[in-house]
């Protein structure tokens, strides 16, 4: 199982940003790891008032870092004195996608976590392209928070597809949330399904093979319980017929999940720069948080 010793929580200071800090600390307090905040302080804006001012104040800028600063410090406080952990703090200069870049590596971060929208709908827009973009680059696996922290996590899906990001997903779901009940939910398509359609193959037939998938996939589902070594009665396995990106979706919502943890693709993923389709249709789409192995 993985272990998670330090998270990096990546927040713009806004009232949603909340949400993902507090999780952040949250889980910090659950499995005993330290946490750092970082803000990207953003000064781009700034170059417009020098257009106008013919020169950018120095005292401005400085203002400006020193609120933010100010601000983080403050939130680092309150999370402190809330879940007992320990809170760094870190701003820097630039954008938050160039930061996060290269920071968690920095900081020998385990987990990166952020939230799912910012302060106003177009940086929900900026920020989702910023996350999908971070999501595809990074080596570390990242949470989207799209909810308050109630409590700890209590009822994980994991999607697996049998890949190796299949073991890497159900090891960090244990690492982030060592008492929860896992679900580990995987989802089948008949080989060829629709070429047998298309040679008029009698549907009695094609569900004679949904059946073998079906038992297959219960089979090595066993196996990969016993090969993770995840509890019996922590852990309960779920195998469906159809559209992955859909039944994701419907599961956490039947099951009412508080995380989804998946690999950023499957084994039929070719290129490593991009999310898979799957992927990006649960972070667009499911209501709870998202943990995206790598």
């Amino acid at each position: 199982m993985a272990l998670l010793k330090h998270l990096l929580a990546a927040t713009d200071l806004s009232a949603p940003a909340r949400h993902a800090v507090e999780r952040a600390a949250l889980v910090c307090q659950e499995i005993g790891a330290s946490l750092d905040l970082l803000h990207a302080a953003n000064l781009a804006p700034l170059e417009r008032l020098r257009q106008l001012m013919l020169e950018t104040p120095a005292e401005l800028q400085q203002r400006i870092l020193n609120a933010a600063r100010e601000k983080l410090h403050e939130l680092a406080e309150s999370l402190h004195k809330s879940y007992d952990v320990s809170v760094g703090t870190r701003v820097v200069f630039g954008s938050l996608l160039a930061e996060l870049a290269k920071e968690p590596e920095a900081m020998a971060a385990d987990l990166i976590v952020c939230g799912a929208r910012g302060e106003s709908f177009m940086r929900h827009l900026l920020l989702g392209s910023t996350a999908e973009r971070m999501l595809s680059e990074t080596k570390c696996p990242m949470l989207v928070v799209k909810q308050a922290a109630y409590g700890p996590y209590r009822t994980l899906l994991v999607p697996v597809d049998f890949s190796p990001s299949s073991l890497r997903a159900i090891g960090n779901a244990r690492a982030v949330a060592p008492h929860a009940d896992i679900v580990l939910l995987h989802v089948f398509e008949v080989p060829f399904e629709g070429y047998l359609r298309y040679a008029s193959v009698d549907e009695d037939t094609i569900n004679h093979y949904r059946v073998i998938a079906k038992q297959e996939a219960a089979q090595k589902l066993l196996a990969l319980i016993q090969e993770t070594e995840l509890p019996l009665n922590a852990a309960r396995s779920i195998v469906l017929h159809g559209d992955p990106s859909l039944r994701i979706v419907e599961q956490e919502q039947e099951l009412n999940c508080d995380l989804i943890v998946m690999g950023k693709h499957g084994e039929n993923m070719l290129e490593e720069l991009f999310l898979g389709s799957v992927t990006k249709h649960v972070l667009a789409e499911s209501q709870c948080d998202v943990l995206v192995s790598v």
